[in-house]
């Protein structure tokens, strides 16, 4: 059996990293936690990169963490990693999208709710569960959580470990769009397509602002010097596909 890996495959302007430990259901090991701000890195460095999607090998997202990775030193270590690997994903400069199989629990949560947007397959199942182990869920993934769900379904969340499915999960935010399994792929590569062709610059700008306290006076000034603006203008008025370019670099 081929050990527990992330990988990396670029098509296009898409970059997608997968979860790969089948023998416990995409759980994340320690290497797996460690590698994943590296992938990151490369991937923001990389200009011909417009979008990127996190999904799980198979059937499956992502089951958590590797429980025995937790057991090896009561969870200090392997939580760090995990929320220095969380706060990677939702610092990725670029838009991100979990394509989301099966379970996505614990662990694996925290990483879909890291990303921009959450794609899921019908029968998919999110839980929050570390009061079925005693521990003590991170602050920085507690509040992110609260932002995308609001405080009350957090805490029944949080609270009770329990699983809830896909309509559940789209009522209250966690989820932005649910398709029959057979389907979301086509519709994930479709649109991270869609992303790819718009400003990058408005997406990252945008990003930037929902997530620090600045102003944002930088990003008009940036539009106008870079020509992003006027593409997009041109092409409006010329009725064509605008070509932006601005990339960042």
């Amino acid at each position: 059996m081929e050990p527990a890996a992330l990988h990396l495959d670029v098509t296009g302007a898409t970059a997608t990293v997968r979860i790969d430990h089948p023998a416990k259901r995409n759980a994340m090991t320690t290497e797996m936690w460690q590698a994943l701000p590296d992938l990151l890195k490369q991937c923001a460095a990389d200009p011909a990169v417009r979008v990127l999607v996190l999904t799980g090998e198979g059937g499956t997202f992502c089951a958590g963490a590797d429980i025995s990775t937790l057991a090896a030193d009561h969870g200090a270590g392997p939580q760090g990693l995990a929320v220095a690997a969380e706060e990677a994903l939702a610092a990725f400069p670029k838009p991100t999208i979990a394509a989301v199989r099966g379970h996505c629990v614990g662990g694996g949560c925290q990483l879909a709710a890291a990303c921009d947007l959450r794609f899921a397959a019908e029968g998919a199942k999110f839980g929050v569960t570390p009061a079925r182990l005693g521990i003590a869920y991170p602050a920085v993934s507690t509040r992110r959580l609260a932002s995308l769900v609001g405080p009350a379904a957090a805490k029944y969340l949080l609270f009770s470990a329990e699983l809830i499915d896909t309509e559940r999960a789209l009522r209250v935010g966690l989820v932005d769009e649910v398709w029959p399994e057979e389907e979301l792929g086509a519709r994930v590569t479709e649109f991270a397509e869609v992303l790819a062709g718009r400003s990058l610059l408005t997406q990252v700008a945008a990003k930037t602002a929902l997530t620090t306290d600045g102003d944002g006076a930088e990003w008009p000034l940036e539009a106008r010097r870079s020509g992003e603006t006027a593409e997009g203008v041109a092409a409006f008025l010329e009725r064509r596909t605008p070509q932006f370019g601005w990339t960042g670099a």
